[in-house]
């Protein structure tokens, strides 16, 4: 059995509980220590990424993560690629969760209008490396 790494900013449904169980067969969901966690949530988004915050990220992982493990990384683009080939080179599976969005426009009688979007979680999803199919 597998353990689930949480690489990002929200707490998994129930339903993403039982996906990663039942159909990734994972027995353990780990989610980052606070101090990670707020800086994983706070990447400062001016000039060019700065790794070293990621470097800690990644030195937890070494620590606590095995090969065939899976980690869910979603998040700033950049810190989510570097996290990425981080584990393709050592053998931890990186995923994402996909989700179907369900939009509702509500026209009220005053005039104004509600927009309600809605997410529902489908499935987990491998990243895959270029040139290799899954």
């Amino acid at each position: 059995m597998s353990n689930l790494f949480l690489l990002f900013s929200h707490t998994l449904t129930p339903e993403q509980v039982k996906d990663a169980n039942e159909v990734l067969g994972v027995e353990k969901i780990v989610s980052l220590p606070l101090s990670l966690q707020q800086m994983w949530s706070d990447i400062n988004p001016v000039g060019e990424l700065n790794t070293k915050p990621l470097e800690e990220i990644l030195l937890w992982l070494k620590e606590h993560a095995s090969k065939g493990d899976f980690v869910l990384i979603q998040g700033e683009f950049g810190a989510t690629h570097y996290l990425i080939e981080h584990c393709f080179n050592v053998g931890i599976i990186p995923i994402y969760a996909t989700s179907k969005r369900i939009y509702e426009e509500i026209r009220n009688g005053d005039g104004t209008v509600e927009r309600k979007h809605i997410f529902k979680h489908v499935n987990f999803r491998r990243y895959v490396k270029w040139g290799e199919k899954y």
